[in-house]
């Protein structure tokens, strides 16, 4: 596995993005925010789609749960006395909370190893009550508030297990890595050959498929096709198992999109969002949806933090994954209001989008 340096002037033509959330002020529409989005089920037919979902572009975060997945085959997870909720930590981009760091901290004593064998690197906790208690007592972010410290815990503890160096653990060569990146051709269905490979903001390989294949993927994490072995179906179930038992691991205790989507659904879906405007989820096989289904979507300009959101809640909505309370519960992330320096509201950001459905669909 390589990681891939061609020129930009080499890309083919980007294709078409659709408007999907639009920015008033006043009775003007001032700015709009495009992208893809789609939903598919585990044999990749498509139940509803908006843009150009063959878009090839970056998993960013939401290929961590599928990173995990060679730590429960490999057998490191049991090995090393793994919990659920150590599970749930690989899988997270958390907001260094005292309730992940103590989580990442066990992961690494399970494996005898120091946190300076994390090579993540530091930022500020994405929570904010963290990052304010570390300014008040001077001091700077440590690399278990990491929001990745968890998945390299992970990657640690796979790659001393199989017997891999520890200190290259990250490089795109290493065993480590090599398994993930079979993971994630098997779930997409794309040989690993023709997956763009990229560095990710934590330092690993970073993959690029179609934001179809990102879908298929996560339809294929609630619900495994026939011909995966044993092995992998387990990982799976403990993986989405874990997801759902502790969501305030995946995200945070408050104010993050997985963990507040999550706990709304009341275990009916797993959610993750990735860098740069991505997102996916699984919703599990229930009465609209018989044999699940896999959501993807990508803000074309990378944003967020308004977009996002939107696109993410009017999706679901459309779909009807989300209804009733379950929906008013995130209703705070489907609207945001446009304020001046006062604070007055003078705009609005909303989704204006209709997805196409396809004929034949279950819903």
């Amino acid at each position: 596995m390589q990681v891939s340096r061609q020129p930009s002037e080499n890309n083919q033509e980007v294709p078409a993005a659709e408007s999907l959330v639009e920015v008033t002020r006043g009775g003007i529409t001032e700015s709009r925010h495009r992208g893809h989005i789609i939903a598919v089920e585990p044999e990749g037919n498509i139940v509803a789609y908006l843009g150009a979902p063959e878009t090839v572009t970056y998993l960013r975060s939401s290929a961590k749960p599928h990173q995990a997945i060679p730590l429960i085959t490999s057998g490191a997870a049991d090995r090393f006395g793994f919990s659920e909720k150590e599970i749930a930590l690989a899988c997270a981009s958390h907001s260094g909370e005292a309730i992940h760091t103590e989580v990442a901290a066990s992961m690494l004593q399970k494996i005898g190893l120091e946190p300076s064998a994390l090579k993540c690197g530091t930022h500020e906790p994405f929570s904010p009550e963290a990052a304010r208690q570390l300014r008040e007592k001077g001091e700077e972010p440590n690399v278990l508030q990491n929001n990745c410290s968890g998945k390299h815990a992970g990657m640690l503890a796979l790659a001393l297990h199989l017997g891999a160096p520890i200190e290259s653990y990250d490089q795109p060569s290493n065993p480590v890595q090599l398994a993930i990146g079979g993971v994630i051709s098997q779930f997409t269905g794309i040989q690993i050959q023709d997956i763009a490979v990229g560095v990710d903001g934590c330092g690993v390989p970073v993959f690029g498929v179609t934001v179809k294949a990102m879908a298929l993927m996560y339809a294929r994490l609630i619900a495994p096709p026939p011909e995966f072995d044993d092995h992998t179906k387990a990982a799976c179930a403990r993986i989405v198992s874990a997801m759902m038992t502790y969501p305030e691991l995946i995200g945070g205790s408050n104010d993050r999109l997985d963990t507040e989507i999550m706990r709304a659904a009341k275990g009916r879906l797993v959610s993750k969002v990735g860098a740069e405007g991505v997102y996916t989820v699984g919703v599990l096989p229930c009465k609209d949806w018989r044999r699940g289904i896999g959501i993807a979507l990508k803000i074309e300009d990378g944003d967020d933090h308004r977009a996002r959101p939107t696109v993410v809640i009017e999706s679901l909505r459309q779909l009807g994954i989300l209804a009733d309370e379950s929906l008013e519960a995130v209703s705070r992330y489907a609207f945001f209001p446009v304020k001046n320096r006062r604070g007055d509201v003078v705009g609005e950001v909303t989704a204006e989008f209709e997805l196409n459905r396809t004929a034949g669909t279950q819903h």
